[in-house]
């Protein structure tokens, strides 16, 4: 199907933003998410890469504007969740369309719940073939403008990097474990070491993911956050939950609390305050669904010679 924006308001797309009134809804300034329609594809953009449209282009896929069918229906940018490649690549090669970049120079991640993050150039991009070529990786960085940074998700939380003093960016896949392993802080220092990126010049994007509400988790996880986060930021951080032994965790104040460490500075930090669980309509969820989903991506990359001309397809 080919989106508009008439169309998904007549069918009941829209967006609600999770108001938390917790620390970091408080502290932080960027607040706007817009679900848009570019070449008759929804993607959802972020109030705080507006500024820096000149050199770097970010966007969040849904599950609208593909091919694929069933449960998986339509975008699934999987690899492995019961999608044919061949489908897998027609919705890589429809949402590149969206997005105004070439699928040969996507560059994907290939999330293990660990914290490896590594320096990705031309030579991993995806070919003509799309093809992943990394293994064990869950977060990527580049200062390169002919690579594009895809990471797949499906509740656990996307977060970004952009450095507009440096022009370096990075992605990075941080569900619990993730999180806890403090994915965000090694991105960070990564772009530090190979760069001399300053924390105080970083924009972070806590992306669309599962929110406190939603997500439900036994006490053994909550102890490992117990080892990471102090007292004070914890509170902002787990909630009792209503069966005993549960917790209500929220991973986006973690993820803020990781990156206030890390010395970004509050306003340049956004929270999307959007849940993919409660937009499963929209959005993919691996708890909303009990596994049976697709995936979303999220891209990131430096604008320089990638935008492609609508007469290049």
């Amino acid at each position: 199907m080919v989106w508009t924006e008439e169309l998904l308001q007549k069918q009941g797309y829209t967006l609600r933003r999770t108001e938390t009134g917790k620390l970091y809804e408080r502290e932080t300034k960027y607040h706007g998410v817009s679900l848009v329609v570019q070449q008759g594809i929804p993607l959802l953009t972020f109030a705080c890469f507006d500024g820096q449209q000149d050199w770097m282009g970010m966007a969040f896929s849904t599950r609208l504007g593909g091919i694929s069918q069933g449960y998986l229906a339509e975008m699934n940018l999987g690899w492995n969740q019961g999608d044919a490649p061949e489908t897998v690549r027609e919705n890589y090669r429809r949402l590149c369309k969206g997005l105004g970049v070439k699928p040969d120079r996507l560059v994907f991640s290939d999330q293990i719940h660990e914290t490896t993050v590594e320096y990705v150039t031309v030579h991993l991009c995806a070919g003509a073939e799309i093809q992943k070529k990394l293994v064990g990786v869950d977060g990527l960085y580049t200062d390169q403008t002919d690579v594009v940074l895809a990471t797949s998700f499906a509740d656990c939380v996307p977060l970004f990097f952009a450095d507009p003093v440096r022009k370096i960016i990075a992605s990075s896949h941080s569900g619990w474990r993730g999180t806890v392993g403090q994915i965000g802080l090694h991105t960070i220092k990564q772009m530090q070491r190979q760069f001399g990126c300053q924390p105080e010049d970083i924009i972070v994007l806590i992306g669309p993911s599962i929110c406190q509400n939603c997500y439900e988790v036994s006490e053994d996880v909550i102890r490992q956050f117990e080892a990471v986060y102090s007292e004070v930021e914890l509170a902002d951080i787990v909630e009792k939950g209503a069966a005993k032994g549960k917790y209500q965790l929220d991973l986006w104040a973690a993820c803020y609390h990781t990156m206030k460490k890390a010395g970004i500075l509050p306003e340049n930090i956004q929270v999307s305050g959007i849940c993919t669980c409660c937009h499963a309509n929209l959005l993919f969820s691996h708890r909303a669904t009990k596994g049976k989903r697709g995936n979303l991506n999220g891209f990131i990359w430096k604008r320089a010679g990638l935008t492609t001309p609508e007469s290049d397809w």
